[in-house]
């Protein structure tokens, strides 16, 4: 008997949500449940969007999807994270803060901040011998979740939590405008990957989503200032729409439009490091981990093989990746696949891709619907294998096999799609 595409949607989105559930049971050492629920769920969520395209979901159905996809991750909102420390250095950063210290002064294990140790911070902090890179905007949410719950993830985790809310909320919006069907807003409420990495790891740039979304909305509708300002305030949490500013400035025709496309966005991002910069560097850490830092970035691994020379390496990445970039800018796209595919490029080309970058592109799933992307989000959870060996053994070591794994499906498709012009989506 064939199965109602309804009934099996549901079936798949019931197994995927027990499946996230079991982060919580201790039945094997923590790293390994995390490993096998990234992978295990990532599976099914390809599952998911292929059956989600041939369904027709309610109204009703939506909401109890969405409203079940927000109780998972509320689900997480007091555990403690499994895949990275990072809210640690958040938490740190908040607390400095809170002792009218600023961030960018210190290392977590300098002498003058002794003052601010206790028994979980810094000791819990990554690299703390290493200012922070975090952008101020990012600091000062960092101060508002310590004044929340202090030395406890629970206040971080609850920003973040209304940031997907909002960004869920911006998709609805979006696909809406452009009559797309809103039932893919589901592509990015049941996505394992943002949820383990935001909901369960706590990661900040979720909160940049929102800004990013919504911008996008008020650009379309022709509100370009408030558009621009949102652009910005992304960029503040982490600058991954700096790539999608170059197909605004070519959809305008003034030069004058042209120019407060690039300047609003740049303005607000630069003008909140003023302040800091009378007493330190707060480019400092950021500057060190753009020329030091490598990780799962598949082009940057196979250049370094060829030529033996990291800053060589990521110069050429450069040069490949604004090469790339243009290509897509000067094409038939519509804007929201120039936005899709720009973010993609910038991991493909990028030293540096954690799982949790990749959440950038998994949120504009729901509005291009790529196999790519798709096949991305659920091939990225094999960077949780570098943590289990991490977290077992102590050491990090990235496979090259891992590597091929993770990507080499996701390059044919992506090459696929880029040759393809998609027709524009009609506007409301």
């Amino acid at each position: 008997m064939k199965t109602h595409p309804l009934l099996e949607l549901s079936i798949v989105a019931a197994l995927i949500s027990i499946g996230l559930l079991l982060a919580h049971v201790p039945i094997l050492h923590p790293a390994w449940m995390y490993t096998l629920v990234f992978i295990g769920t990532s599976l099914l969520f390809c599952w998911m969007c292929w059956v989600i395209n041939r369904t027709d979901v309610s109204r009703n159905w939506l909401f109890i999807g969405i409203g079940a996809a927000m109780l998972i991750r509320l689900s997480f909102v007091t555990s403690t994270p499994i895949g990275s420390d990072d809210i640690y250095r958040y938490m740190w950063d908040g607390k400095v803060q809170s002792a009218h210290i600023n961030p960018y002064l210190y290392a977590p294990d300098s002498s003058a901040l002794e003052a601010q140790h206790s028994i979980l911070l810094p000791a819990a902090v990554n690299h703390p011998d290493m200012k922070t890179l975090y952008f101020p905007f990012s600091e000062w949410v960092f101060y508002a979740c310590y004044q929340l719950s202090g030395e406890a993830v629970w206040g971080y985790k609850v920003v973040l939590l209304a940031a997907e809310g909002a960004s869920l909320l911006s998709l609805f919006l979006l696909l809406t405008l452009f009559r797309i069907p809103t039932k893919f807003v589901l592509l990015y409420a049941f996505c394992p990957l943002p949820i383990l990495q935001f909901a369960l790891d706590g990661h900040l740039d979720a909160l940049g989503f929102p800004f990013l979304l919504f911008g996008l909305l008020l650009y379309v509708q022709r509100r370009t200032i408030p558009a621009l300002l949102l652009l910005g305030l992304s960029m503040s949490v982490k600058p991954v729409a700096l790539v999608l500013l170059p197909v605004l400035f070519l959809l305008e025709r003034s030069w004058k439009q042209r120019l407060l496309t690039i300047g609003i966005p740049a303005a607000t991002v630069l003008v909140q490091f003023f302040p800091y910069m009378v007493s330190s560097n707060p480019f400092e850490a950021l500057t060190t981990f753009a020329r030091n830092w490598t990780f799962n970035g598949i082009v940057f691994e196979g250049v370094y093989a060829l030529l033996a020379d990291n800053q060589q390496t990521r110069l050429m990445c450069m040069v490949l990746l604004s090469l790339a970039l243009l290509m897509v800018y000067f094409s038939r796209k519509d804007i929201l696949r120039k936005t899709y595919f720009s973010v993609f490029l910038l991991l493909i080309f990028s030293p540096v891709v954690h799982p949790w970058y990749v959440a950038w592109l998994a949120v504009l799933l729901p509005l291009t619907r790529q196999w790519s992307g798709i096949v991305y989000t659920a091939t990225a959870s094999l960077t949780s294998v570098t943590i289990l060996h991490y977290k077992l053994y102590g050491v990090w070591e990235q496979s090259p096999l891992i590597l091929v794994v993770e990507y080499l499906p996701v390059i044919i498709l992506l090459v696929q799609e880029l040759r393809t012009d998609d027709p524009s989506p009609t506007t409301a």
